[in-house]
């Protein structure tokens, strides 16, 4: 087939690369940025491609490179990618399939679908569970979905050949899991296991303490501080693109540890110690769950 690649920073970067390395598919490459463009053809990352911003009507030869592909894999910030898609559908051959991998689904689904079916295209959500504290494509790296999990969150009437079509090729750049939700479920769950974490690890390290930590961290303070190396614009856009699932998750983490100060305030060893015994028999179960699903995969 013929891939391209829209926004080749640490995702889309790390898509061409998989692609180049991993399958015989030939690669094309799209960004905003035409010096990542003619880099990555340097690289071997993509055969070929052209300057693309979303903001922007593309060019003849931009129109030209679209009108190739087979598939087009969309790795930009979720108003972006809605831009670009619709910037590009008059150019996207019938019958093409596109995913795109932002870290929200309700509002680029709810975009893109009735897009797809206006200009004949197939469109199905995606989120690739993979990534850096960095970001931009020079910390792109082929391996990076190695052994990752692939979420897809399909619309009812997405013909089951172009499913299929999408979960083979993203085996092939090495993705171990493929998960199908609706963008409902999807942005429900990644509120919290994404997008909170995010804002616990950056509200945890704006302590003072935090610059005196060297030679008191056996390792949970990297741990937790590890994703607040990120990149600001793009985690504001998703934070604001997910509102409700998210502060679910924040006020129930905020009542949460409201109970342990008041234990703590207290006193109360009993009450502390259920506290803590609750903490570790969820992860214990967590645990379980995790080793059954690998075992799962590894018979699939």
């Amino acid at each position: 087939m013929t891939v391209g690649v829209i926004g080749l920073g640490l995702i889309g970067g790390s898509l061409a690369r998989a692609l180049s390395e991993y399958t015989a598919h030939t690669v094309l490459g799209f960004d905003r940025d035409a010096d990542v463009v003619r880099r990555a053809i340097a690289d071997g990352a993509i055969g070929d491609g052209a300057a693309f911003d979303a903001e922007a009507e593309p060019d003849a030869k931009a129109r030209g490179l679209i009108a190739r592909a087979d598939v087009l894999l969309v790795a930009l910030y979720p108003g972006a990618a809605i831009a670009a898609v619709t910037r590009a559908a008059g150019s996207i051959r019938r019958g093409a399939l596109v995913v795109d991998c932002c870290g929200v689904k309700q509002p680029v689904c709810a975009a893109l679908e009735p897009l797809s079916r206006t200009y004949g295209f197939t469109f199905i959500g995606g989120h690739p569970m993979a990534g850096l504290e960095r970001f931009g494509y020079d910390n792109g790296r082929a391996g990076l979905f190695q052994g990752a999990s692939m979420i897809l969150t399909p619309a009812d009437d997405v013909p089951p050949e172009q499913l299929a079509r999408a979960e083979a090729l993203f085996a092939e750049l090495g993705f171990m899991r493929m998960r199908r939700c609706t963008p409902e479920e999807h942005d429900r769950m990644i509120a919290y296991t994404s997008q909170l974490a995010h804002i616990v690890s950056s509200a945890y390290v704006q302590s003072d303490a935090s610059l005196a930590h060297i030679g008191f961290s056996a390792g949970s303070f990297q741990d937790m501080t590890r994703v607040a190396r990120l990149y600001e614009p793009m985690w504001v856009e998703l934070f604001l693109d997910n509102p409700e699932p998210l502060l679910f998750e924040l006020n129930g983490l905020i009542e949460r540890l409201g109970q342990f100060a008041a234990a703590i305030g207290a006193a109360d060893r009993e009450r502390l110690y259920a506290l803590l015994h609750a903490g570790r028999v969820r992860r214990e179960r967590i645990t379980e769950e995790e080793r059954r699903s690998r075992e799962e995969c590894a018979h699939e």
